[in-house]
């Protein structure tokens, strides 16, 4: 499957919510291996559905239920089909059972999908992939410029506990670097971004290894973890 640079978003969306052929998934899986953006895009969308997984309560399944759904499936032909012992009676209606549940969720993930997508109204202006030293992608950062950024953190790193990830950007040579906070733990956190000017392609980003409580001098003091440039969204 070949694809635009600019579909990368939509791909990890469907990949994610299983919309796609089987023949599809296995390309993107081998193109996942090679492509770090793809990789980022798939992880981010992991995480952005992942509320909608856990705000959906399991139900039981009651036998009037599956009644229902046997009788609204085509009636079978009797004539065309030998004489049916009862094992084959019972796997004849799990194979139904099946067939309805893989139907029903893929409507009601296909539902979720498309309400989400319309219930994004804002969108990142820009998204920066931090990688490491060693091409490794690292985490993601969500910039909408509206004093709001996200971070998503997809490596574990070791956090010894006197120390903390601190996320910084560099607006500009002239002001410097810019604290964007700090992440309590390692984990994917909302960022309260500062007064700064709308966020630019090529903008840097990245996170240090801080004392506990931050940098005390409000410029980076520890390792960079990782970083990287931004792209423009729109």
């Amino acid at each position: 499957m070949t694809y635009d640079r600019k579909d990368i978003p939509a791909i990890a969306d469907e990949y994610v919510l299983g919309l796609m052929e089987a023949a599809d998934v296995d390309e993107v899986e081998v193109a996942m291996e090679r492509d770090a953006e793809l990789r980022a895009a798939i992880a981010a969308s992991r995480e952005r559905f992942l509320p909608l997984d856990m705000s959906v309560a399991p139900a039981t399944v009651t036998e009037q239920l599956w009644q229902r759904i046997e009788a609204a499936l085509p009636v079978q032909d009797q004539t065309a089909v030998m004489p049916l012992i009862s094992n084959a009676n019972d796997n004849r209606r799990n194979g139904w059972r099946m067939a309805a549940i893989s139907a029903i969720a893929a409507t009601f993930l296909l539902a979720i999908g498309l309400a989400y997508s319309l219930t994004r109204t804002v969108e990142p202006l820009v998204v920066a992939v931090l990688i490491n030293d060693a091409g490794e992608v690292q985490a993601v950062v969500e910039d909408f410029g509206n004093e709001q950024a996200t971070i998503r953190m997809l490596a574990d790193f070791n956090i010894p506990g006197n120390k903390t990830i601190q996320v910084w950007t560099l607006p500009s040579r002239d002001r410097g670097p810019v604290s964007l906070g700090l992440i309590d733990g390692v984990r994917s956190a909302r960022l309260a971004v500062p007064q700064l000017p709308t966020p630019r392609g090529d903008q840097l980003y990245e996170i240090t290894l801080e004392d506990a409580g931050g940098s005390p001098t409000g410029r980076p003091t520890g390792p960079i973890l990782a970083k990287g440039l931004a792209k423009l969204l729109r």
